[in-house]
């Protein structure tokens, strides 16, 4: 994660909107029920998911990665109204946790969960998608990229978290560490990919925002 000054960390969050409750007290119990609780999208970096999504109105959404549910909250915000948001999570055992805040939301008819490894549901998928979010496998970020990439519609957005990788992608790579090279890989391949546009902002642990300009 990129750390800034506690005091301006505050200032950030009360010049925001307010997190809601039920987000709240979702990004709670993922503290308290996961071993990884930080993995949790949080209110800072979700409020940009949120926005981005409503400024977007997609109808499609894919979102790769649930774990608890916190980024397909987010990004299930700014759907059109017939829209619909397909979230992939590859752990099973998450599933029963974001359940019940996906029917809190009063928007579980919008989302539809999927179990099971990313690379093998997004070519079953037979949508178009006007915004993606990747933040699972780092080593299959490419991977998920290139399949998504044609279901992504023109003018459409990816966002992919943890593009800084708790600054590891300026380090020396530790021999055997796949979640950092994939991260660099993947960050490599969209700098150069003329099909995209790319800006990275610095918030939390890295995101990069592409928009599709091009097949």
């Amino acid at each position: 994660m990129i750390k800034i000054d506690k005091a301006l960390e505050q200032y950030l969050l009360s010049h925001i909107e307010e997190e809601r409750p039920l987000m709240a007290r979702l990004f709670r119990e993922t503290h308290l029920k996961m071993v990884n609780g930080r993995m949790c999208t949080g209110h800072l970096q979700g409020s940009i998911l949120t926005l981005l999504s409503k400024l977007i109105h997609p109808a499609r959404v894919l979102d790769i990665g649930t774990y608890t549910g916190y980024s397909a909250l987010c990004l299930v915000n700014g759907l059109s109204d017939s829209g619909i948001l397909h979230t992939i999570e590859i752990n099973d055992e998450f599933e029963s946790l974001a359940a019940p805040f996906f029917e809190a939301s009063g928007m579980r008819d919008r989302i539809i969960q999927h179990i099971g490894d990313a690379d093998d549901i997004i070519p079953q998928l037979n949508e178009k998608f006007d915004l993606v979010f990747i933040d699972a496998d780092k080593r299959k970020y490419l991977s998920n990229y290139n399949l998504v990439f044609p279901k992504v519609t023109m003018g459409g957005v990816i966002i992919a978290d943890n593009t800084l990788w708790a600054g590891k992608v300026v380090q020396q790579v530790v021999t055997g560490d796949e979640q950092t090279i994939g991260i660099m890989q993947f960050n490599d391949f969209v700098k150069n990919d003329p099909r995209v546009e790319t800006f990275m902002i610095p918030v939390r642990d890295g995101m990069t925002v592409l928009r599709k300009i091009s097949e």
